[in-house]
């Protein structure tokens, strides 16, 4: 059997623009640009970059919530991107997303126990008396009281709509969930709590996550393996700890150097990095990075850098370490 669960090759997602006078494409916006990574099975994987850099397109376009334009999504060995609407249907069962924010992800017409019960129904799962004890069951599993599902999203706090979330995901026993910036938008105290139930839960149900952040301590906390992505592509991939202690790529030792340290007594050298991440319309010969390395050499400005394989799975796109 294939050691992973999903293998993502040369995806590329691009937005076309429309002219303001006449309704035809006159360019397109290159979201995700020939992404490629792979997640096994029960494992989890923290994608991380800067806000625009395409990770949250990326996380869509492996459910075919948008279109693709080439590459495939390998899940479990079939081409999601290939399969019919019945396929994709039966596929998404094992496919679930969870988003950034909580509140505008629930209807505020439905009460909780609704919300999730939706779910099983599109699914056709079992009896209604089945769906009852199965979403009595998905709360309690989150960590809530079944006495809260005939409750509005409205009366719950945030850190609790992301427990509600999370336990609608779970409804139909996926292998994999996408956690698209599940914390970010919550408290820190809170943050740390969604963090270990869905260690938990990981650890109960062997589920395998795609966990989407751009704040690197977050993210090294809860995966495995580390991706950084810049301006559509992915920049370097390494072990979590092996990332944290040889980043290789000057992007990630920029963005390594962000990350606040409690101790007032350790200085911390921080990489101020000189302008903003180029537009992503038209994308700069040679590296993406090329204007806001300290690094940059002639061959940056004229010559895309390859995929580097330094050993024990990191690899780096770096003419640094040609």
């Amino acid at each position: 059997m294939n050691e992973n669960i999903l293998e993502v090759k040369d995806l590329k997602v691009y937005f076309p623009i429309k002219g303001q006078l006449i309704p035809k494409t006159v360019g397109h916006v290159k979201a995700v640009d020939g992404v490629d990574f792979n997640i096994g099975y029960g494992e989890t994987l923290g994608l991380v970059g800067e806000s625009g850099c395409g990770k949250s397109t990326t996380g869509r376009a492996i459910l075919r919530l948008l279109k693709v334009n080439s590459g495939s999504v390998l899940f479990e060995g079939k081409d999601v991107l290939k399969l019919s609407k019945n396929q994709l249907k039966e596929t998404r069962k094992n496919m679930q997303l969870i988003f950034q924010d909580p509140y505008a992800s629930l209807n505020p017409r439905m009460t909780i126990g609704d919300a999730i019960e939706e779910v099983l129904l599109v699914h056709n799962f079992g009896t209604k008396l089945q769906r009852k004890e199965r979403t009595e069951e998905l709360v309690q599993l989150v960590d809530l009281s079944k006495t809260y599902l005939t409750r509005y999203p409205h009366e719950f706090s945030g850190g609790q709509r992301q427990r509600i979330v999370i336990a609608r995901a779970l409804a139909v026993e996926p292998k994999l969930l996408i956690c698209d910036e599940p914390v970010s938008a919550l408290d820190v105290s809170i943050q740390s709590q969604i963090i270990n139930l869905l260690e938990n839960l990981q650890k109960e149900l062997g589920i395998a996550y795609l966990f989407i952040a751009h704040d690197l301590s977050v993210v090294k906390h809860i995966s495995k393996r580390i991706a950084v992505m810049y301006l559509g592509k992915i920049v370097e991939v390494a072990d979590s700890e092996e990332l944290f202690r040889n980043a290789l790529h000057p992007y990630t030792q920029a963005l390594l150097s962000a990350i606040p340290v409690i101790d007032p007594d350790i200085r911390k050298e921080r990489i101020i990095l000189e302008g903003d991440m180029q537009d992503n319309i038209e994308l700069p010969k040679g590296c993406r990075f090329n204007n806001r390395c300290m690094y940059a050499m002639e061959c940056c400005y004229s010559e895309e850098p390859k995929t580097i394989d330094v050993g024990e799975g990191h690899t780096v796109d770096c003419h640094l370490y040609k």
